[in-house]
């Protein structure tokens, strides 16, 4: 029976989800797991969608009558190839456009019969990557035979005369599963240029990609209406007039959005998955949108993961008991470092056993000769042997129920191909373990460990004179979680100021994953930002990932993405549009992004947005205007020159009267009023000294059509006091420099500052002292710009978010 879903007005989108499983159920016992394109008009009917054109199978081999070849209106028809086998049928003249009479149907009906074969044959030929897998090995006569013996016939399909034929007048629409991230749904300019479009356009404006689990025909119609296809399609640009209602564009993506979550692999009642279900593309004819071509694959449903205990992560975190084998009693190999890490950290020796037969203590720890030995259940286990010792340690700690949680600290278990054999068993073994209800959450395997400040512990196997230089108790509540602990160690080396209470080495991802950890995260109650490198996701934990950002976001925190991984050959390689729209990467970045967290293009980026989370978190955002301030003329001009890109926009904030007032009178004290022009960004010239700086800042972030500040601190003013010389009178310690001054004005106001040091090494200390003094410090002007817009820019995303909530 038709299901109703939404109501927009007088129109209600009803999806006859019975009517839908029959036509999959047909197919699949036909050997089928493709839908003709006929079928595919039948499910657009059955979806509530607009109704397709008029169409008749002309069947291979049978003898076509006038009457039957006359069923259609208008003065053309059009002829379309029918197989399981061939997609894009325009490349092979598949689809022809004839007169509508029964001699001209008939006529072309033989031809395309005939030549399509052979046509299909050469297209395979030349571009052996796209050959089905039932035509492996074929070539020339075999081949085409084998095209010709699969062709069904020739739809016959009324002819529908668009309302235009310019560009952008046409419109893809598609979803499709991902392995990542589940269902997604894109839309955007259609065509048979549909990847030229998403490859030349700025991002954003070609295509929108959204998760159908996160999103809803009203909310994809928002993120719709920034592309260039709506501007086209709703009469925006000059010269054109509106072809479709918004109204008809929300009731399509609706109910797209709800068939795909309907056959989607979260619905353990699903009777099939839609792989892929595209409509390339969707032309206007007088107000109605007509899908000129389609194509639909599906899946019969596999079997369903078991569960994780999840829940065990706190042990890992927070572990009152550590267990450690590979420790040597004699040299400093991994396993020794990560004992006297973890002691050095704070952890008590009394709470620690060594696996270690034939030693009584090591370093104040005690020593026990196995696994069997232990004197209680550990909550947490670190492995620090070699890897082809991992699987059967791991059978012996699932058997014995030895520990809630398990560090995997060695490499080896599936990075190259001799090892995917060992680390399939200890996968295997732990989702027997997780099915029957038993066993530890596992970290790992080849990661670095865990740095939990608030669990008292370290496991890294880093010699500590190689490891920056954290404040004892002065962390940030703060998660940094990285798939790769170089990419950590790395990022925290080059910026000790991040500071985060937990530092997470993800790993191999044997077990525990991306998802879990932010879904932890999002939950716990001693964060406020969470940091994100991935590589990559689990099956369907993409998905999970999002809802955690998502359930962080809703919670009051940031969370900083980057996803390594982005270039055209890491992208899925299927056969529709919609999945070269939605390669891997972009995938990512549009569910990451709309879920709430802000996403890095660059290291250097994902830096300093995870330094402005970090000490940004408290202070109010209500907008994009910024305010720049610099005592070099450039670099007032470089702070306005940066405030726009594809990622960000942000305004120059107008000045109050009164805020002009009080800088005029400022400057006029300071003898300065008549080199300075009060504008924004404002040039206050290099005879302004410390104290002009910072009351300029102060006067700034008290004008409430301001939302940030970004300051230039000129440090080779020869009046700044921003030398690490004690013995000159510009001394940076002196009471009344900068780095004096903002350590007390920075916690008295509410609006965000960051600073600009643009000089060489000898201003390296100057910068450190900024930071000690709670000031997030740039090199360059367009850097700070670029910084504080883009995070601007994530957090009025993420209030956007919880204002919908």
């Amino acid at each position: 029976m038709p299901v109703p879903h939404h109501a927009f007005g007088s129109v209600e989108v009803c999806i006859d989800y019975d009517a839908i499983t029959r036509l999959f159920r047909r197919a699949h016992g036909e050997g089928r797991n493709t839908l003709f394109e006929y079928e595919v008009y039948d499910l657009l009917r059955d979806s509530g969608a607009e109704t397709p054109p008029r169409s008749i199978l002309l069947k291979r081999g049978e003898r076509l009558e006038d009457e039957q070849l006359a069923g259609l209106t208008g003065d053309r028809a059009v002829l379309k190839i029918v197989s399981p086998t061939i997609v894009h049928k325009t490349e092979v003249g598949g689809v022809r456009v004839v007169r509508n009479s029964p001699d001209a149907i008939r006529s072309a009906w033989r031809r395309m019969l005939s030549e399509v074969p052979e046509r299909y044959a050469a297209y395979l030929e030349r571009q052996p990557e796209a050959t089905p897998e039932a035509y492996a090995g074929l070539a020339d006569e075999a081949l085409a035979a084998a095209i010709a013996g699969d062709i069904r016939g020739v739809l016959l399909v009324q002819y529908m005369e668009p309302d235009s034929r310019e560009f952008g007048n046409e419109l893809i629409v598609g979803i499709r599963k991902t392995r990542e991230f589940g269902m997604i749904i894109g839309s955007g300019l259609g065509g048979t240029d549909t990847e030229l479009y998403a490859e030349r356009f700025r991002k954003g404006q070609a295509v929108t990609l959204s998760s159908t689990a996160m999103t809803d025909g009203p909310s994809f119609f928002e993120l719709f209406r920034d592309t260039i296809s709506y501007r086209k399609l709703a009469g925006l640009t000059r010269g054109q007039r509106r072809i479709v209602t918004d109204e008809q564009l929300i009731e399509c993506f609706s109910s797209f959005i709800d068939m795909a979550n309907h056959y989607s692999p979260e619905n353990p009642d699903a009777p099939f998955h839609i792989e892929e279900l595209e409509i390339n593309p969707f032309a206007y004819a007088d107000y109605l949108m007509v899908p000129l071509d389609g194509m639909c694959r599906f899946s019969v449903p596999g079997t369903v993961p078991p569960p994780r205990p999840v829940e065990k992560i706190t042990s890992l975190l927070h572990p009152e008991s550590i267990g450690i084998i590979g420790v040597s009693a004699t040299r400093e190999n991994f396993g020794r470092i990560i004992l006297r890490n973890v002691l050095d950290a704070g952890f008590p020796a009394d709470r620690v056993r060594i696996v270690k037969p034939g030693e009584t203590t090591i370093d104040g720890a005690a020593c026990v000769p196995d696994l069997a030995s232990l004197d209680c259940t550990l909550d947490l286990f670190v492995v620090a042997v070699g890897s082809p010792q991992v699987p059967g340690l791991v059978d012996e700690l699932v058997e014995r129920d030895a520990a809630r949680s398990v560090m995997l600290i060695p490499g080896g278990m599936g990075e190259t191909e001799e090892s995917r054999e060992r680390a399939s068993r200890v996968i295997e073994k732990i989702k027997a373990a997780h099915a029957a209800g038993t066993g530890p959450v596992f970290l790992g395997g080849n990661c670095m460990g865990v740095v939990s400040r608030p669990g008292r512990y370290d496991t890294w196997f880093i010699p500590e004179e190689k490891l920056p230089a954290f404040t004892p108790g002065g962390h940030h509540r703060a998660a940094f979680i990285s798939q790769s602990g170089a990419f950590m160690l790395t990022r925290l080396s080059q910026c000790p100021i991040l500071d985060p209470a937990y530092m997470v080495s993800m790993g191999n991802q044997t077990d525990l994953t991306l998802g879990d950890m932010v879904s932890h995260f999002a939950d716990s109650d001693d964060v406020d930002v969470i940091a994100v490198y991935a590589e990559g996701f689990n099956d369907v934990d993409g998905l999970n990932f999002c809802r955690g950002v998502r359930r962080a976001v809703l919670a009051g925190k940031e969370v900083v993405f980057y996803k390594a991984g982005r270039t055209p050959e890491g992208k899925s390689a299927t056969s529709g549009h919609t999945a070269s729209l939605a390669g891997d990467y972009a995938v990512c970045e549009s569910c990451v992004r709309q879920a709430g967290a802000v996403v890095a293009q660059s290291f250097t980026q994902f830096e300093n947005l995870f330094m402005l989370a970090e000490r940004l978190h408290g202070k109010v955002i209500r907008g994009n205007r910024l305010a720049a301030m610099s005592g070099a003329g450039f670099e007032a001009v470089g702070m306005a020159d940066s405030i726009q890109s594809d990622d960000y926009r942000m305004e120059l904030a107008p000045l109050s009267e009164a805020t002009r007032a009080a800088l005029g009178d400022l400057l006029a004290a300071k003898g300065l009023d008549r080199l300075v022009t009060v504008t924004n960004p404002l040039d206050i010239t290099p005879g302004a000294d410390d104290q002009v700086h910072a009351d300029v800042i102060r006067i700034l972030a008290g004008e409430p059509g301001v939302d940030a500040v970004v300051a230039g601190l000129d440090p080779m003013s020869p009046v700044m006091r921003t030398l690490a010389d004690p013995d000159t009178p510009l001394n940076m310690d002196d009471e009344r420099s900068i780095v004096a001054l903002l350590r007390a004005l920075l916690p008295t106001l509410e609006t965000p500052v960051i600073g600009v040091v643009d000089g060489g090494r000898q201003y390296d200390p100057l910068v450190d002292r900024l930071k000690e003094a709670g000031l997030c410090v740039f090199r360059t002007s367009d850097q700070a710009v670029a910084a504080i817009a883009q995070y601007i820019e994530g957090r009025l995303n993420a209030e956007r978010i919880r204002s919908i909530k």
